[in-house]
């Protein structure tokens, strides 16, 4: 599979965070909120968009998918510099 792939972090209202990749940010964000996507997000909404990395092709969505759900830092930092600006979905 070639590019256009998105790794994502959403957060909701109690700080919790949680990270994916998708083709479709948009379509993907009203899943993880009307509770059809990952089953982690389901029923812990709202969720808003607070980082985006991309594009990429698909394994290396997946990496940094993996290397951001390993990294504590780079996850508070990414909370932190999210609070009160949400992201913008393409």
């Amino acid at each position: 599979m070639s590019g256009d792939w998105w790794t994502y972090v959403i957060v909701n209202a109690r700080d919790v965070a949680y990270t994916g990749c998708t083709r479709d940010l948009a379509r993907r964000l009203a899943q993880h909120n009307e509770g059809t996507g990952a089953r982690f997000p389901r029923g812990r909404g709202p969720w808003t968009l607070a980082h985006v990395e991309g594009p990429f092709d698909h394994g290396e969505a997946l990496r940094r998918e993996a290397e951001i759900k390993r990294d504590d830092a780079l996850k508070r930092r990414i909370k932190e510099a999210y609070r009160g600006q949400p992201a913008d979905v393409r």
